[in-house]
C-alpha cells in the first residue's frame, strides 16, 4: 500500500522550502499558472481545480506550467462543486485565482466566502488590469498591459516603433512573479497576525514597478523617451547587438571603461576606436564594432572571449541554449518525461527544490487522488452527481 507521504508525492508534493504549505488553484491561462508552477517547483502541495474537459489554450502534457501538480475536475456551477472548493479551502493555507473580476463572487467563491471558511487563507488574485480602476472588468492580453505602463513604448531598438519580448515582461515578469511575492509576503505577516487577506496582484502594477529605474532616470533627466536612445535600450554602442559572419548575433554589454578596455583588446580594434564618452562619436564606434564583430563567426567569437571581462555572450535559440555549458554545469535546465524544462528556481542551501510530477495529460486525471490525500470525504457521490468528473 502506499503510505499518505508517497500518495502525496505521486501527486506531485515535491521538495523545498514551501513543503507542507497547500495551495488551491483554480485554473486560468498564463500568470496564475506560471505563479503555482513556481510555488509548485519551490515544494507547496497545490491542487489544481480544472473545468470538466479542460479550457482553451492550456492543458495537456506539453504544458510546463502546469507541473508539479495534481488536477480536480469540478464542475463550479454545480453547488456541490462550489461546496467541494470551499471543503479544499478550509484545509488550504492558499488560493490562487486569475478570473474576471467579480467573477468568483457569483460563483460563491470570493474572499469573503473563502475567509469565512478559512481566516487565515492567503486569497491571491491574478489580472491584469487588477480588481479596482476603470478597465478593471475588460478583457485584456500582455501587450495591451504592458502599453499603457508605458514600458513598451522603449522597447526595441527600432525608432519607428516598439517591439516586445513575448509575454516575459507582463503576464510573468509584472503578473506571476508579484503574485508570487505577494502571497509568500502575506503568508509571513499571517504567521504574526493569525489573519489572512486579498493579494491584488495586477500586471499593470507589477509591470510598472519592474520599470522603476527608468522611472527613476526620467525624473532625473537622464532618459529620453525615444527608443535606442539610452543606455540600455541600444542607444550606446557598447551595449547592443551585432551580427557575427555567419548571421549570428553576439550581444556585448560592457558598459564600465574596464570591460570596453578587454572588448575593444580583444576585438583587435584598441588603437582605432574613438572616444567612447563623446555621444557625438557614436556612429563611429558603433561602425567600428560592427565591422570588426563581422570578421569572424559566432563560435569563433565565443572562443575569443571565453573567460574573458569583456561581457560579451552569444545569442542562442533555446535549443542551443540548453546545452550551453554554464548552463549545463549548474543544471539550468533538466530532462524530465522526454522534455527538456527549466530548473525549479532559486537555489537554496537546505531546502533544495525538485521536480515532482510532469503536466497532467488531461484535465481532471487526478480527481479520485488528489481529494482523497486532502480529505475529501463522499467523492464518488461528487462523481456520480457531475460536480466532479474523473478523466
Amino acid at each position: 500500500m502506499i503510505g499518505p507521504m508517497d500518495a502525496a508525492l505521486q501527486l506531485g508534493q515535491g521538495s523545498g522550502p514551501l513543503r507542507g504549505m497547500r495551495v488551491v488553484e483554480l485554473a486560468g491561462i498564463g500568470p496564475g499558472p506560471h505563479a503555482c508552477m513556481i510555488l509548485a517547483d519551490l515544494g507547496a502541495d497545490v491542487l489544481r481545480v480544472d473545468r470538466p474537459g479542460g479550457q482553451p489554450l492550456t492543458g495537456g502534457p506539453g504544458d510546463l506550467l502546469n507541473r508539479g501538480r495534481p488536477s480536480v475536475a469540478l464542475d463550479l456551477k454545480h453547488p456541490d462543486g462550489i461546496a467541494t472548493v470551499l471543503d479544499l479551502v478550509e484545509r488550504a493555507d492558499v488560493l490562487v485565482e486569475g478570473l474576471r473580476p467579480g467573477t468568483t463572487e457569483r460563483l460563491g467563491l470570493g474572499p469573503d466566502a473563502c475567509l469565512a471558511r478559512n481566516p487565515r487563507l492567503v486569497y491571491g488574485r491574478m489580472t491584469g488590469w487588477g480588481q479596482t480602476g476603470p478597465l478593471a472588468r475588460t478583457a485584456g492580453h500582455d501587450l495591451g498591459y504592458v502599453a499603457i505602463t508605458g514600458a513598451l513604448f522603449g522597447m526595441g531598438q527600432d525608432r519607428s516603433r516598439p517591439h516586445f519580448p513575448a509575454n516575459l515582461v507582463g503576464d510573468f515578469g509584472g503578473g506571476s512573479t508579484y503574485l508570487v511575492i505577494g502571497i509568500l509576503a502575506a503568508l509571513l505577516e499571517s504567521r504574526l497576525s493569525g489573519e489572512g487577506q486579498v493579494v491584488d496582484a495586477a500586471i499593470v502594477d507589477g509591470t510598472a514597478h519592474l520599470n522603476a529605474m527608468a522611472a527613476g532616470f526620467l525624473a532625473s533627466g537622464l532618459y529620453r523617451e525615444e527608443r535606442a536612445s539610452n543606455l540600455l535600450d541600444g542607444g550606446a554602442p557598447f551595449y547592443d547587438v551585432y551580427e557575427t559572419a555567419d548571421g549570428k548575433h553576439l550581444a556585448v554589454g560592457a558598459l564600465e571603461p574596464k570591460f570596453y578596455d578587454e572588448l575593444v583588446r580583444l576585438l583587435g580594434i584598441a588603437d582605432r576606436v574613438p572616444d567612447r564618452d563623446d555621444p557625438a562619436e557614436h556612429p563611429e564606434l558603433r561602425r567600428c564594432l560592427g565591422d570588426a564583430i563581422r570578421g569572424r563567426t559566432q563560435a569563433e567569437w565565443v572562443e575569443v572571449f571565453d573567460g574573458s571581462d569583456a561581457c560579451v555572450a552569444a545569442v542562442f535559440p533555446m535549443s542551443e541554449a540548453f546545452q550551453h555549458p554554464h548552463l549545463v554545469a549548474r543544471g539550468t535546465f533538466v530532462e524530465r518525461e522526454g522534455m527538456t524544462q527549466p530548473a525549479p528556481a532559486p537555489r537554496f542551501s537546505r531546502t533544495s527544490p525538485t521536480l515532482s510530477t510532469p503536466p497532467p495529460a488531461v484535465a481532471g486525471q487526478d480527481t479520485r487522488a488528489a481529494l482523497s490525500a486532502w480529505g475529501v470525504s463522499d467523492i464518488e457521490a461528487l462523481l456520480a452527481s457531475g460536480a466532479a468528473v474523473q478523466a
